[in-house]
């Protein structure tokens, strides 16, 4: 405890006297201070003792001890001390009054006590209370380290919480709660989820205190980590601020997840290793080795039914384009909702956090590979899990997002996500299920979507996949001879030539839709293929004749 009023007065060597204010001696008194001015208070910070002789007071006039006194009180001062057989061989009633109106504590210093030994007194009390505060933060700092090498972070929560006499929480990237210590905080740290939020988009580090008196709790926010991004948090709750002890051991619990989380970055890095290791072997179709290699590092993943989700950032303006489909910018303003989108330049770590977050809190395991050849991520999960899910659910958020984006918003440098998802395989059939999900980017990319499923596309038509720049330009060039030639008026040979393929070249059924007869249907054919130098009988160029007059109807 640091030093108060009532250790001064029950100090034996000072004989200091009570003469006012007994009722509020337990104070802390943070210094010793003697000042002669009539105004001190312009040189006070507040919860000092001020030690006086009354040299330049008018110490019996009790309006003016009223305002001084009253000054005194306004502006922090814990206690007066009165030095009597200088000035006054007695404290003058009107001071005493005062004091007791302001129930400011008023001490009676003796004459053979010299001011200098209460400075002294006071100042090894607070010397003697800052050595306690470090001895016990160095003993907590042990314990803490202690419990961190041998228990791991719920360990090292639960010593943390005792240290401080409250509870302390630890969350994740995304703010999701990771462990608690005691148990019975998990519903209170659940409910600062929003708040860890927030702090996370504040520089790293960041801190903040949310709660008060009027709340069941004071609680510390903090971010853990070394990069821009915290790559944690931890929530501290106690009934009051903190103490000098009490601050030792949160500041070592930070630096000591801190360092937990950075050994976590190197052991996920190690993995990454592994897992790209893994999934290689899959693709080569060696699932077998890929079991040996990953050991248990994946659980059941290999063996059970897995999606595999393939992810691709690109920039607007960058040079390097996979292909030319249309792109979409994502607006950072309107996916501000989202967790993840918190950190809008790195989407694909983004991704990461979402799929693998989901995954820990279902137990779910996960393979995670960024192919730094291609700069695509790759991802293996549980059909049906909580990391697909979670994948879809944030896809389907940033397909808002760019919904409300402003259509004519000026180019730039922001970044965009394609994911492809192929459908679900097992080990054997990992490669067809990593080039389905290629595939479904690709188609992704193409119409300006966040994601797509394989699925979708074999369960749909092929129709859509028409509405490609590359694919209307080779149809508008095969046909724009067909259109010239109708354009002069000398006959309708595009009609003619899409009712007769419609018709799977039946004379008959295809001059009746026209209305003409089929001799006039027959001699419009002719005049296609000499205009086109191809011949109809070849089913290729039926085909690419009809893909293009369909390519060309969706413009229409």
């Amino acid at each position: 405890m640091p030093p108060t009023l009532a250790s001064l007065v029950h100090h034996s060597a000072l004989k200091l006297t009570v003469r006012a204010g007994a009722d509020r001696l337990e104070v802390p008194v943070r210094w010793a201070h003697v000042s002669e001015l009539a105004d001190p208070v312009p040189y006070m910070e507040g919860g000092e003792l001020l030690l006086i002789t009354a040299l330049q007071l008018d110490a019996e006039d009790p309006e003016a001890m009223r305002r001084y006194v009253r000054r005194l009180a306004g502006a922090g001062v814990v206690g007066l001390g009165f030095a009597v057989g200088v000035t006054y061989e007695e404290i003058p009633k009107a001071l005493v009054d005062a004091a007791e109106e302001e129930d400011l504590p008023l001490l009676e210093v003796p004459r053979r006590t010299p001011f200098l030994a209460i400075s002294k007194a006071v100042s090894a009390a607070i010397a003697a209370e800052q050595y306690r505060a470090v001895t016990a933060g160095f003993a907590a700092q042990r314990e803490l380290t202690r419990q961190a090498l041998t228990a791991g972070p719920e360990g090292l929560l639960a010593a943390l919480a005792s240290q401080v006499d409250g509870w302390a929480a630890l969350y994740d990237a995304s703010g999701a709660v990771v462990a608690t210590a005691p148990e019975w905080a998990g519903r209170r740290a659940a409910r600062l989820t929003p708040d860890v939020e927030r702090l996370r988009e504040r520089p790293a580090p960041a801190s903040s205190v949310v709660g008060g008196p009027e709340n069941e709790d004071r609680v510390e926010l903090h971010t853990l980590g070394t990069g821009r991004r915290p790559r944690a948090a931890l929530a501290v709750g106690t009934a009051a601020a903190p103490g000098t002890a009490e601050r030792y051991a949160v500041h070592s619990a930070i630096a000591l997840l801190t360092l937990t989380t950075e050994r976590s970055r190197s052991l996920q890095a190690a993995e990454q290793r592994i897992g790209a290791a893994v999934l290689r072997m899959l693709l080569a179709g060696q699932p077998d080795h890929a079991r040996a290699v990953a050991g248990g590092l994946y659980g059941d993943l290999l063996d059970a039914p897995f999606r595999v989700i393939v992810a691709e950032a690109a920039s607007v303006s960058a040079a390097r384009v996979v292909d030319s489909g249309t792109r979409v910018a994502l607006s950072k303003a309107s996916a501000a909702a989202l967790v993840v989108a918190a950190d809008a330049g790195d989407p694909l770590g983004a991704l990461t956090e979402v799929v693998e977050s989901a995954a820990a809190r279902a137990g779910e395991a996960v393979l995670v590979v960024p192919e730094t050849e291609t700069g695509r991520l790759v991802v293996l999960a549980s059909d049906g899990g909580a990391a697909v899910s979670a994948c879809a659910e944030y896809a389907a958020g940033l397909e808002a997002a760019r919904a409300g984006a402003v259509a004519d918003r000026p180019g730039g440098d922001e970044d965009e996500l394609v994911v492809g998802l192929s459908a679900p395989a097992g080990p054997i059939a990992a490669a067809a299920a990593y080039k389905q999900a290629g595939q479904a980017l690709s188609v992704a990319r193409r119409r300006g979507r966040v994601c797509v499923e394989h699925e979708q596309l074999a369960s749909g038509s092929v129709l859509p996949l028409l509405a490609d720049d590359a694919v209307r330009a080779f149809a508008d060039g095969l046909l724009r001879a067909l259109h010239e030639h109708d354009a002069t008026g000398r006959g309708d040979l595009v009609a003619s030539l899409r009712a007769w393929l419609s018709r799977h070249g039946q004379w008959d059924a295809a001059a009746a839709d026209l209305g003409v007869h089929r001799h006039t249907l027959r001699y419009r054919m002719r005049r296609v293929e000499e205009i086109l130098g191809r011949s109809l009988d070849d089913a290729d160029v039926r085909m690419e004749l009809w893909l293009a007059l369909k390519a060309t109807s969706t413009e229409e």
